[in-house]
């Protein structure tokens, strides 16, 4: 069992506390035709409003594929766990039958990779919240560039097949760091809107040439990837920076962003 590595850090530890914030968050708006997103990851109190916002859009689903980035460079490359997973809502189960369908030609069975990584650990109460009897994968990508992204996205489609599995894909990432908010929110729109485009080629030109600090730009582009083979649109849902909670100064930015199919 993978168990909460920033539980009472990133989100309340107690189980009351915690319900009563993803209540506050959550205004359900199930939509059948939201097949990934992309929702941050910071701590509640800065992201959580545009995380619920997204996941408020979820439809359900038998597996929740979350891809996310690797903050603490353990593990391989891109990791997928097996275990499952334990918040203080209870524990969740990986879709074992879903990770075995993966062909593993760059997707491999590790755990190191996520024991203390928290990308992933905080879509999983909002999804708990909102949903019953469904399953994860979780895949944390310490290689994040464009092939890697398209490669992931494949194996994932791949196994969704040879499963008929029900899947959402959820993007796990913030946007940029670390600088003032009127500079963050103006380098997020040009990301965004490369996004929006749904051309994975123009979004990574410019990631490279702004030298982006978005964290999870490779799960960001296995969704994209994966909605671009679904016939999806991009919606920017909500956004947001930690300077509406905290320092304007040295800000973190986060978008919400649904893709419908």
């Amino acid at each position: 069992m993978r168990r909460p590595a920033v539980a009472g850090q990133f989100y309340p530890s107690r189980k009351e506390e915690l319900e009563k914030m993803l209540r506050k968050f959550l205004e359900l708006k199930k939509d059948g035709r939201v097949i990934a997103c992309i929702s941050p990851h910071a701590g509640y109190i800065y992201s959580g409003k545009t995380a619920g916002k997204v996941h408020s859009l979820l439809p359900d689903a038998e597996t929740f594929v979350i891809v996310c980035p690797n903050h603490t460079g353990y593990g391989l490359p891109v990791a997928v766990s097996t275990q499952s997973w334990k918040t203080p809502l209870g524990e969740v189960e990986s879709d074992l039958e879903f990770i075995r369908a993966m062909p593993k030609r760059i997707v491999a069975e590790d755990e190191l990779a996520h024991v203390e990584e928290h990308s992933a650990e905080v879509q999983i109460p909002f999804l708990q919240f909102a949903h019953e009897n469904f399953r994860i994968v979780v895949i944390c990508m310490r290689l994040q560039d464009e092939e890697t992204a398209k490669e992931v996205a494949e194996e994932i489609i791949e196994a969704e097949k040879r499963t008929k599995r029900r899947i959402v894909v959820i993007a796990s990432s913030d946007m940029h760091h670390y600088l003032s908010d009127a500079e963050c929110r103006k380098r997020d729109r040009v990301i965004i809107d490369a996004i929006l485009s749904m051309d994975i080629a123009k979004y990574y030109t410019k990631i490279y040439e702004m030298d982006a600090s978005v964290c999870g730009c490779g799960p960001i582009a296995v969704a994209m990837n994966y909605a671009k083979h679904k016939n999806a649109k991009a919606e920017l849902v909500d956004y947001s920076t930690s300077g509406e909670v905290a320092d304007k100064n040295f800000v973190v930015g986060y978008a919400g962003i649904v893709f419908r199919a």
